[in-house]
Formats: C-alpha cells, sequence, structure tokens
C-alpha cells in the first residue's frame, strides 16, 4: 500500500498503532486545517484519505461556525454518528486535525480518551505551519488580519 507522501509521513506509524489498539477502528488521518493529508494509516489508500480530509475540514469549519455564532468558543472535538460508522475528529496541535473512522462497535469513549492520548503524546510535532495567501509558510500564529490554512511542516 502506498504510503503519506507528506511531510509527517513519520507519523503515519502512530495513526497505525490508535487503529490497531482500539477495537473498531477503521481509518486514521492527520490532516491540516486546509484539508491536506499529513499522515494516514495503512489501513486507507491516499485518494479516500484526501476525500476524508477534505470532509473532516468541512466539519471542522462547521463546527467554527457554531461556535462563532453562539459564542461556543473553539472546537476541541466533532462527532458523526452514522448508522454503521463513527466519525471523530479532534484539535491536533496548531492547525492540525486527527480524523477517524470507526464501526459502530466502537467504544466511543475509549476512542475518544485515544485520541486525545495520541495528540498529547506527539504534541507539538503535529502542528501545521499557517501560509500566506501564495502558499509560503509564515511563522507560527502567522501574520494579523490574514486567514489560517495550514500544511505540513
Amino acid at each position: 500500500m502506498t504510503r503519506t507522501t507528506a511531510p509527517h509521513q513519520d507519523l503515519d506509524w502512530l495513526l497505525d498503532g490508535l487503529v490497531d489498539s482500539v477495537a473498531g477502528t477503521r481509518h486514521a488521518v492527520l490532516l491540516s486545517d486546509d484539508g491536506l493529508v499529513m499522515a494516514a494509516s495503512a489501513t486507507i489508500g491516499p485518494a479516500d484519505a484526501e476525500r476524508l480530509a477534505a470532509i473532516c475540514t468541512g466539519q471542522q469549519s462547521l463546527a467554527r461556525g457554531v461556535g462563532r455564532l453562539f459564542d461556543g468558543g473553539t472546537v476541541h472535538q466533532v462527532l458523526v454518528e452514522l448508522a454503521d460508522l463513527w466519525l471523530f475528529i479532534v484539535s491536533a496541535g496548531e492547525g492540525a486535525h486527527l480524523a477517524v473512522v470507526a464501526s459502530q462497535e466502537v467504544d466511543a469513549e475509549v476512542m475518544s480518551l485515544a485520541m486525545h492520548e495520541l495528540v498529547q503524546q506527539v504534541g507539538r510535532k503535529l502542528g501545521a505551519r499557517a501560509r500566506d495567501a501564495f502558499g509560503a509558510e509564515t511563522p507560527a500564529g502567522g501574520p494579523a488580519g490574514t486567514a489560517q490554512g495550514a500544511h505540513g511542516a
């Protein structure tokens, strides 16, 4: 299977560990705010990882919109429950998110805890640097007054 070609491919094995350690987990993807795949588990192909990253970016954007509209603060986690699947998305450092697809048989609390533990273990390495309007990396936090996009550092 083709592995991640993004700069964080050294994190693929951590995502594989998450998939292997929590029963019912199918796929894990680390993505940037702007939907770029930074790392992915071996269980998901590159094309599907890119699609999942795009979907998760949209979900995060919707959740941020709700937070702004109702003064809810920052987004910590997004959960989507489907008839046969769960989609979990958690913040994973500045400009990055960890997404997991799991079967309905997964223990949602165990998954949520495992994802948060993974994020804490690898800490700042998961963060994605902001990009300016031309795609160049900017200092952490980005220039004032600009939209915060991100890609793998």
